[in-house]
């Protein structure tokens, strides 16, 4: 699967936020995009999620050569999107398992009931989440951390065919990111699927082996390259003089 972003523009409430992006994710892909709080970051994962308060202005947006401009949240997720959160919502009476059973079934997972249940257990174990956790409503009291990991499960459930990662470290302590990391590579392995990781930070890429390194800043894409940037923002910050 390729997903291609083209000249990407998107406001939000009337303020452009991303201002020419461009980015092509092919299956098997681990890609990272670092900056600092405002770059426009959240908003570009969310405009290619189809998020239904922003605003497409400009650009393309493409799956395998079909433009997804026109698609709500809901189609793009068949096609194979997924996003992961920054700030996942918490949802009073809609209880986990039933939302991810509903959730596999609109995208026309495949499986009987009893496998989908097994593998819930085998990647919640996995993730190290309280028994309990599964069987609550989605999020509703949940820290940070666990909100972070319900995701990551959503997304080992799902399958999806392009994930984007917003963040999946924050309100992680050390042994958490490692166990999310642990298990995104886990989904990646078994899937193929291209990845992109959204994050602040170098911690989680410790345990990742990225291969794209794009670096934003004021709606705009303004470095790429290897694992080398990661050193060099680690080193100097995001300087862009």
């Amino acid at each position: 699967m390729l997903l291609e972003i083209k000249g990407l523009h998107v406001e939000a409430e009337g303020k452009e936020i991303v201002k020419g992006v461009s980015l092509k994710v092919s299956s098997g892909e681990q890609h990272v995009i670092m900056g600092p709080n405002g770059s426009g970051k959240t908003t570009l994962a969310k405009a290619i999620m189809g998020h239904p308060l922003l605003k497409v202005t400009g650009g393309e947006m493409l799956v395998d050569g079909e433009s997804i401009l026109e698609m709500k949240a809901n189609e793009r997720a068949k096609r194979g999107i997924f996003l992961e959160f920054q700030s996942p919502t918490e949802i009073e009476g809609l209880g986990i398992m039933n939302f991810l059973n509903t959730a596999r079934s609109a995208i026309g997972s495949k499986g009987s009931f009893k496998e989908f249940m097994t593998e819930v257990k085998q990647n919640a174990e996995s993730l190290r989440l309280k028994d309990d956790l599964i069987g609550r409503s989605l999020n509703y009291g949940f820290s940070g951390g666990e909100k972070k990991k319900v995701e990551i499960l959503q997304m080992s459930i799902l399958k999806p065919k392009i994930a984007i990662l917003d963040e999946p470290d924050s309100g992680l302590d050390v042994d958490a990111v490692r166990v999310v990391a642990e298990n995104v590579n886990k989904f990646h392995r078994e899937t193929n699927a291209g990845l992109v990781v959204i994050t602040h930070y170098s911690r989680i890429l410790n345990y990742m082996k990225p291969q794209f390194i794009h670096i934003m800043h004021d709606g705009r894409i303004v470095r790429e390259g290897g694992v080398e940037l990661i050193e060099e923002i680690e080193k100097n910050g995001y300087n862009f003089e």
